[in-house]
Parts: structure tokens; C-alpha cells; sequence
């Protein structure tokens, strides 16, 4: 067995030895030519490696290239974007000039199409529309700035038509001149003129008319001659007040009724407090004299507040002092009914005042806004007579309030001063009699 193992491993080196060099051959030839392959494919990476570094620099060439070009595009885009904007903004202000333009001949047109100057205007040829129209003008504002000397007619003050010279000041001015009359021209309506109310423009009117001139020069200017002007007119009192209607006449009245009550509060204080000393004075000396019943006949004859007072007093001198005190001022307590007559009236007046002429702003501004929404505030003329109301009854309501307000106020302190020398003298006559006890 031995053996045979021996043999079996002799026989299997043999066989291994046989094989290992053929193995080696094998193994040789292969490694050639795997060495031949990976020198070719070396090779061939070399060649793509300098093929594609061609490549890329022709890549990178193109797009340096590339990206000069869309630079230049890019400025090219922005130079192109700035002049389209430049253009908009010309042709906007060419379609605003065009408006100014057409709006400029159609102002001057419509202005010198009066005085027969007809300017024909083309959107082909604004130039020449132009040119004629400063050339028109300028001789029409030459022409008007000077003066002019011609016959015509005009209406005087009472509405009689008048003929005459007309001095023309420009467009702007006029005088008229018939016989004696002479004076400025102001529109009476449809190109129409009248004499204005200024006799001071006379002198003037005869100095223009004869081509000198006047300092100073007394003119009316007038804007156009379609609207008539109205004459100047000084208002009266009685203007003043038809202006703020009905409530203005109120307060009016109610103010002449206050000042006929204070005249006559004033007429009864100056009776009574014109007899108090004297008939102190007298009162006193009967009753010193000639006793109490005397001086009670004296009184009878005697009419007025201070004589009843006086009266009532000696009848009770012979009570005790309180009590004749207390007749003293109950019977000057009766006695002020008469003193403060119409006081109060005054002073009710002198506060109602003011509050109508509340009432007539009130009303006079609830006028004006009723004219405003029916007619709008185009024609001032037409919010005049609210606006009238509305300030002069303010005004006359003021005006009627303060002054009778300090007269009653005055009055009412001089009727306490009455009272006051009314109960100083009766005091005085007790205390003298009681002296002479």
C-alpha cells in the first residue's frame, strides 16, 4: 500500500512537472499580449486624451465666443430698449404739443373771430396757422392799444339814448360825450353802453377826447361788453333794512319800542327822583313845625312815588321804630311796581334782539343753500339776497341789542337808587322827629 502510494506521488510530480511548463508557456504568451493590449489601449487613451483636450479647447474657444456674442446682443438689446423708450416718450410729447397746439388755435381763433380775423388751421401745417396768428394778433393788440375818436351812440342814466363821441380806450375802456354830458361807459348789455354813475370821470372823458390826458386818469375797465353792469347806488337806512327782509323790520320795530319804553321809564325816574329831596326837605319842616297832621295835608297835594311813601310814613310815627321801619319798606316795595315800569319789557327786547337776528341768518342761509341747489354758484348775484338776510339781520339784532340792553341796565340802577333816596329820606324824617320828643 505503501508502495503503491509512493508510485501514486512519484507519478504525480512527473505529471505536474510535465503540466507547470506548459502552464508557464501558456501564462507567458498570454502576458505578452495582454502586455501588447494594454500598451495599444494606452496608446489610444493618449490619442483621446489629446483628442478630447482638442476638444475642450475648441469648446471652451466657441463658447468664450459664445458668450462675447450674447454680451453684445445684450448691450445691443439694452441701446435698442433705451431707444424705444426715447422714441414713446417723443411721440407723447409730440401728441401733447399737437393738443397745445390745437388747443392755442382754437382759443385764438374763437378770440379773433370777432373782430372779423378768420384763421384757418391744418393738422398738415400748424406753422403757418400759427405765424398768421401772432401776426394777427399783434397788429389787432396795436390796433387796440391806442385811442380812438367816433360817433355812436349811448344811454344816459334815465335810459334816453344819447349820440355823441365815443372815446375808445383799447378794448378795455370807454367814454362818452353828448353836449354837457360827459362821463365813462360801462356795458349795459348786447354790446350796448350807458353812463356810468362817476361825475369825477368827466375830466377825463373831455381829455382823451381831444387827445391829451389827465393824472390821475379815472377809468372803468370792463372784461367784455355782453354782461351789464349796474350802477353804483349809496344805500339807505331803509335799503339796509328791506335787505334782511321781514325779520329785519321786526327787530327794527321791537328796538323803537324799546327805546320809546326807555324814554318814558326815564321820563317817570326823572319825576321822581327830581321831587325827592324837596319834598323831604318841605315834608320835614311841616312836621317840625306845625305837627303831623300838617305836614299830611302838605303830602295830600303832593302827587308821586316819594310823597306816598312819605305819607305812609308820618301816619305811623308814633308806633315803635321796627314797626315803622316795616311800613317803610312795604310801602316802598309798593311803590316799585311803578319804579321798574317797562324794566323788564326793555330788557326782554334787549335779549329777543339778538335771537332773531339768529333766526334771520338761519333763514337767510337756508335761502342761500336752496338757490344753490336749484341754480348752483355760477351767479353770484343770486346767493345775494340769502347772504343779506343772513348778515343784516345779525347786524340789526346787535345793533338794536346793545344799546338797550345798557339803557335798561342804567335804568334799572337808577331805579334802585330811587328806592335807596326814598328810604334814606324817610328814615331821616323819623329819626328827626323822634329827636324832638
Amino acid at each position: 500500500m505503501k508502495r503503491l502510494f509512493t508510485l501514486l506521488l512519484a507519478l504525480s510530480f512527473t505529471l505536474l512537472s510535465a503540466n507547470e511548463s506548459d502552464l508557464e508557456r501558456a501564462y507567458a504568451k498570454e502576458f505578452a499580449y495582454l502586455k501588447a493590449q494594454k500598451e495599444m489601449l494606452q496608446k489610444r487613451l493618449n490619442e483621446i486624451r489629446k483628442s478630447n483636450a482638442a476638444s475642450i479647447a475648441d469648446a471652451k474657444s466657441d463658447l468664450e465666443k459664445l458668450q462675447n456674442s450674447v454680451l453684445a446682443k445684450n448691450a445691443e438689446a439694452e441701446k435698442l430698449s433705451d431707444e424705444l423708450y426715447r422714441s414713446q416718450q417723443h411721440s407723447q410729447i409730440m401728441i401733447d404739443d399737437t393738443a397745445l397746439i390745437e388747443s392755442v388755435l382754437m382759443q385764438a381763433t374763437s378770440t379773433l373771430e370777432p373782430y372779423n380775423i378768420k384763421v384757418s388751421a391744418s393738422k398738415e401745417n400748424y406753422q403757418n396757422a400759427l405765424s398768421t396768428i401772432f401776426t394777427q394778433s399783434e397788429k389787432l393788440i396795436t390796433s387796440l392799444s391806442g385811442l380812438e375818436v367816433s360817433k355812436g351812440k349811448f344811454y344816459a342814466q334815465d335810459g334816453s339814448e344819447l349820440e355823441g363821441d365815443i372815446v375808445r380806450v383799447g378794448n378795455i375802456a370807454m367814454y362818452g360825450i353828448s353836449g354837457d354830458t360827459a362821463s365813462a361807459l360801462v356795458p349795459a348789455g348786447e354790446h350796448k353802453f350807458k353812463i356810468w354813475n362817476a361825475p369825477e370821470a368827466a375830466a377825463s372823458a373831455k381829455a382823451l377826447a381831444t387827445g391829451g390826458n389827465i393824472d390821475p386818469l379815472n377809468i372803468f375797465i370792463f372784461e367784455n361788453d355782453q354782461k351789464e353792469i349796474e350802477d353804483i347806488r349809496e344805500k339807505s337806512v331803509i335799503d339796509v333794512i328791506d335787505s334782511g327782509g321781514v325779520i329785519g323790520w321786526v327787530i327794527v320795530i321791537l328796538g323803537a319800542v324799546g327805546v320809546i319804553l326807555a324814554l318814558l321809564r326815564s321820563v317817570f325816574l326823572v319825576a321822581s327822583s327830581s321831587t325827592t329831596d324837596t319834598l323831604a326837605k318841605d315834608t320835614l319842616a311841616k312836621l317840625l313845625e306845625e305837627g303831623a297832621n300838617s305836614a299830611l295835608e302838605y303830602l295830600k297835594s303832593k302827587k308821586g312815588s316819594t310823597a306816598r311813601v312819605l305819607k305812609a310814613t308820618i301816619r305811623n310815627l308814633d308806633r315803635d321804630r321796627e314797626h315803622i321801619e316795616d311800613i317803610v319798606s312795604e310801602a316802598i316795595l309798593h311803590e316799585s311796581g311803578r319804579l321798574d315800569k317797562f324794566g323788564s319789557m326793555i330788557l326782554v327786547i334787549a335779549a329777543v334782539a339778538p335771537l332773531l337776528g339768529l333766526l334771520g341768518t338761519v333763514t337767510g342761509m337756508i335761502a342761500t343753500f336752496d338757490i344753490i341747489t336749484e341754480f348752483g354758484t355760477g351767479d353770484p348775484k343770486l346767493l345775494s339776497s340769502g347772504i343779506s338776510i343772513a348778515l343784516v339781520t345779525t347786524e340789526l339784532g346787535l345793533i338794536v341789542a346793545i344799546p338797550i340792553l345798557m339803557i335798561g341796565n342804567l335804568l334799572g340802577g337808577w331805579a334802585e337808587k330811587v328806592k335807596d333816596h326814598m328810604e334814606h329820606s324817610a328814615l331821616h324824617i323819623i329819626n328827626e322827629y323822634n329827636k324832638q320828643k
